[in-house]
């Protein structure tokens, strides 16, 4: 697939390690491309879960996603702040229908105090034992616990002022 550029619209879609589709996200807004990321925008996005239920996004978010990283991170732009959504899923891949990642169960829930909160321990543990994850994964995803950790007490990327604010306002004027 060609990268798409700044104000194209693409679909999200997230598996789970068997294959099976998980998640998807219809018309996501591309803010920024380059050879490693993209960086979106759901704003009442249209999403569907694997069982056919169907909700629409509340507020807007800032998505970010790397080709190198083994996590990606939803800014959530609401009227008191900004809170953070992490889901520690596989590197993204790029192909004619979607940008696909694996969801690995963990997230990182960062509120907009800044307190976080690993999420969902339980379920990776069940799908890890199910899905028979491999040890490389289970090692890959504990780093990138780290990582994703690390960016968040340091204002790294995503988790800067700046970086919600460029991008909020970068959708605003490709919006007109």
């Amino acid at each position: 697939m060609k990268i798409p550029k700044e104000g194209d619209f693409i679909t999200i879609q997230s598996y789970k390690h068997d294959g099976n589709l998980h998640r998807t996200w219809r018309d996501t807004m591309v803010l920024k491309t380059n050879e490693n990321s993209i960086i979106g925008v759901n704003d009442h996005t249209l999403v569907t879960e694997s069982d056919d239920r169907r909700w629409v996004t509340r507020e807007p978010a800032i998505v970010y996603f790397h080709k190198k990283f083994w996590f990606n991170i939803i800014a959530m732009i609401r009227e008191e702040g900004v809170s953070y959504y992490c889901n520690l899923a596989s590197p993204f891949v790029l192909d004619n229908e979607a940008l696909k990642y694996i969801d690995y169960d963990l997230d990182v829930k960062v509120f907009k105090d800044g307190e976080k909160k690993l999420l969902d321990v339980e379920e990776y543990e069940r799908h890890r034992r199910q899905m028979h994850y491999p040890k490389e994964i289970d090692h890959i995803l504990k780093e990138n616990v780290k990582i994703l950790v690390d960016w968040i007490n340091n204002e790294k990327g995503p988790f800067s002022k700046e970086y919600v604010e460029i991008w909020y306002n970068r959708y605003h004027q490709l919006k007109k």
